[in-house]
């Protein structure tokens, strides 16, 4: 079992592997920092997230709790055990006192859903349960875990609301082009919070190759012996730095209408990540723990966002962004130009402070 074989909160049932646990984890330690900076400011909005349940009844979330209660299969101790032992153990691993509500539903499209606004609930599809293996299944599990534990089933319903209310009011001049600034803004979040699960789905799994295999499944089916972990990075690689500036701006069209990055991204991303001294951090017992968050910064965390954009922008073998660094290098250099001219008009006069000339003074 995880490292401490005692029952803690409800979670008596464990899988008999060994695996750390992380008592008190704040989501922070997993979040990307762009999905990080913009919970930070919705948690401090103070009973913003209260409001928007209190108007649950205008979701379809107590339709869908019943849609799903009615016709799919709950996992228990009596149905799907296996899977409710990976429930358990990754709410035990990652220190989510309530385990949630799990559901199976026939669906031959692999997928996997946390939702939500009172609790959250996850949903797994039966072609997802036949595709992968434990272990892969149980990074799976880990990552809807810590969408809970994120509390992103709250906020992606609150936004997914407020964007059809939006829609709504399109007809507004211009309100076209607002709601899609919206639309664009919330899937941007949505794909940096799904890299934030699957690191939360390694924490809870703590096996890379399993969430590396789990991926390449998602991507290319049950056919593994056909695969391999490095030529699918190597994919990676090749997309980020392919191509000229047209298949940049085609990899953006490619990307906005998409919820979850690629999942070639998605691999190369988890892999920095597990190689990182974040993550290093974290599975030695150092990490920001929930009993810290309300002293949470948001100017912080928005500039360690802003930080990191700024880093992948500079880092990027992608010719659009390697365009965008080349001028952002040029523009800084060419403001030092002008800030050393500005300089020459400010600066002291005296015989002394003037630069020496070439040609000699005469009377």
């Amino acid at each position: 079992m995880s490292d401490d074989g005692n029952e803690h909160d409800g979670h008596a049932r464990v899988p008999s592997r060994q695996r750390r646990r992380f008592p008190g984890i704040s989501s922070r330690a997993y979040e990307h920092p762009a999905d990080r900076s913009a919970l930070v400011a919705l948690r401090k909005l103070s009973g913003f997230d209260t409001v928007f349940k209190a108007l649950s009844g205008l979701l379809p979330e107590r339709s869908l709790r019943l849609l799903f209660l009615s016709d799919s299969v709950r996992v228990s101790d009596q149905q799907f055990a296996h899977l409710n032992d990976m429930l358990r153990d990754a709410c035990y691993i990652l220190d989510l006192e309530k385990v949630p509500p799990m559901y199976v539903t026939q669906d031959p499209q692999p997928n996997a859903m946390c939702i939500g606004l009172d609790e959250p609930i996850i949903v797994v599809t039966t072609g997802l349960v036949e595709l992968l293996d434990e272990e892969e299944m149980r990074a799976v599990v880990g990552h809807e875990v810590g969408h809970a534990l994120s509390g992103h089933a709250v906020y992606r319903t609150i936004l997914l609301f407020l964007t059809s209310l939006a829609v709504r009011v399109a007809w507004i001049p211009l309100g076209n082009l607002a709601v899609m600034a919206i639309v664009t803004a919330l899937r941007e979040w949505f794909r940096k919070s799904e890299l934030s699960a699957d690191r939360a789905g390694l924490l809870a799994g703590q096996d890379l190759k399993a969430s590396m295999r789990g991926l390449m499944k998602m991507a290319g089916g049950n056919h593994l012996h056909e695969m391999n972990v490095d030529a699918f990075l190597e994919q990676a690689e090749e997309y980020e730095a392919g191509g000229d500036l047209r298949d940049s701006v085609l990899k953006i069209l490619n990307v906005l209408p998409r919820t979850h990055p690629f999942a070639t991204v998605r691999a190369a991303e988890l892999k920095k990540w597990a190689a990182s001294r974040d993550y290093q951090r974290i599975m030695d017992g150092h990490y920001p723990r929930r009993s810290e968050d309300k002293d949470t910064s948001v100017g912080d965390s928005f500039r360690e966002s802003a930080a990191h954009y700024a880093n992948h922008v500079k880092s990027s073998k992608d010719p659009l962004m390697k365009l965008v660094s080349d001028l952002a290098d040029s523009a800084g250099g060419l403001g030092g130009r002008v800030r050393r001219g500005f300089d020459g008009f400010t600066a002291p006069t005296s015989p002394k402070d003037r630069p020496p000339t070439d040609t000699p003074e005469t009377d």
